[in-house]
């Protein structure tokens, strides 16, 4: 029995020994088969990214080539190289205009609002003469802003002493009436009691400035004009223009003559009988005198352009000081 049952153990053993071969044997295919499907999807994953290789070193060179074009000089760039910075040049010079197209247009705007507010300021205090202390400030601050945005900030004297060619080379020239005024010697007009200041012209044909100023008489601003008939008299100041070295903006004045014209009498045309009267002033030149304590440059008068467009004159005169505010006009008829 012992022997039997020594045989009978050997066959189990072998038995099971050959079942454990077979599942070893099942195992290690799956495991071949496992390892094959990952190696073929790591081979799969390995050839796309390696395609997507030469994209990424393509815009690393081509990132790379932009960085460089600024240590390049011209002969170094290749014609399609230098095409394309041409190319962005024009784009960067075309965005540049444009912006500045768009900051003109903008400062326009604004210049073209603040002088509809300062003119409807000035239609309403009758050009200053009834200004209030408020109506003043308000103003000062309007000529102030048109100040930062005058568009002539230079040069507006410029062929102010005469011989030039064409009106174009003088942006003085022209006919300016007066809309406002801080200046007391014209604001002092408006307090006599016979006659009362009426249209007050700047006329600018270089080298000569005439200061136009009307008077009618004050009584006939208290009644309708059916009960009086109207009468009016002019006063012209004529002045001669230069140019002045401390500023390209600033104009000199000398003055030359004064003329009192009747134009209308009671409703009549001036008569013949009535001449106007003149006076001429000495003419000296300062800078021949050499007076002690007088500049010739600074004398006897002159006003600086503080702003100046096509349609409005603001200027600022040195003695006795304050600032004139006027509009262009096609004439000075009475």
């Amino acid at each position: 029995r012992a022997p039997l049952s020594l045989v009978y153990a050997c066959c189990l053993a072998s038995t099971i020994m050959r079942f454990s071969s077979f599942y070893s044997d099942i195992l290690l295919v799956l495991v071949i088969a496992n390892l094959s499907r990952s190696s073929q999807s790591f081979s799969f994953s390995s050839s796309h990214s390696t395609r997507s290789i030469p994209d990424s070193s393509f815009n690393r060179q081509h990132n790379q080539r932009l960085v460089l074009y600024s240590d390049l000089s011209p002969s170094d760039v290749s014609d399609d190289d230098g095409d394309s910075v041409a190319a962005a040049e024009e784009d960067t010079s075309s965005t540049s205009s444009v912006a500045s197209e768009t900051t003109e247009d903008l400062s326009k705007a604004q210049r073209e609002s603040l002088k509809q507010d300062l003119l409807q300021l000035c239609a309403s205090y009758d050009r200053g003469y009834g200004a209030s202390p408020s109506a003043r400030r308000q103003v000062d601050d309007l000529v102030s802003q048109l100040k930062s945005l005058n568009p002539t900030p230079e040069n507006a004297a410029q062929g102010i002493d005469g011989g030039s060619s064409s009106m174009e080379d003088v942006p003085l020239t022209g006919i300016w009436r007066m809309v406002w005024t801080t200046a007391l010697d014209v604001l002092n007009l408006g307090a006599n009691p016979v006659a009362a200041p009426g249209a007050i012209y700047q006329k600018i044909d270089p080298p000569l400035a005439i200061n136009i100023i009307d008077f009618i008489p004050r009584i006939q601003t208290l009644l309708p004009s059916n009960i009086l008939p109207s009468s009016l008299l002019r006063a012209e100041v004529q002045t001669r223009t230069s140019s002045r070295s401390q500023s390209s903006n600033r104009v000199g004045l000398v003055f030359e003559s004064v003329k009192l014209e009747p134009v209308e009498v009671l409703g009549f045309a001036k008569p013949d009988f009535l001449p106007p009267l003149s006076v001429q002033f000495p003419q000296l030149n300062l800078s021949e005198l050499n007076l002690p304590g007088v500049d010739p440059e600074n004398s006897p008068g002159y006003f600086d352009v503080v702003y100046l467009d096509e349609k409005m004159l603001i200027i600022q005169q040195n003695e006795p000081g304050g600032y004139f505010v006027s509009v262009k006009v096609p004439n000075c008829d009475p």
